[in-house]
């Protein structure tokens, strides 16, 4: 039955853009606008719609399971920025 979970019953893994996502965000980048150019041409997303869909993705528990060191650092950058506010 779809948007029931069921326990014990496997979840779907992330999709292409979604592992695509995170292994953008081990990469480093060079300088201001690297990150958003790589975005543009490698993703074919506008950094606006990145930044949406990586937010969402922070809060995927299957994101998590998949890359959590990566995960775990960016909540901690999104967390540190709510309390700067």
């Amino acid at each position: 039955m779809p948007g029931v979970t069921v326990p014990g019953m496997e979840q779907e893994p992330l999709g292409r853009r979604e592992l695509d996502i995170l292994a953008l965000e081990r990469r480093g980048f060079p300088g201001p606008g690297a990150k958003e150019r790589a975005i543009r041409e490698e993703l074919g997303l506008a950094p606006v719609r990145y930044y949406q869909l990586l937010n969402a993705l922070l809060d995927d528990p299957r994101a998590l399971a998949s890359d959590p060191v990566t995960v775990n650092r960016l909540r901690r950058i999104r967390e540190a920025r709510r309390a700067e506010r």
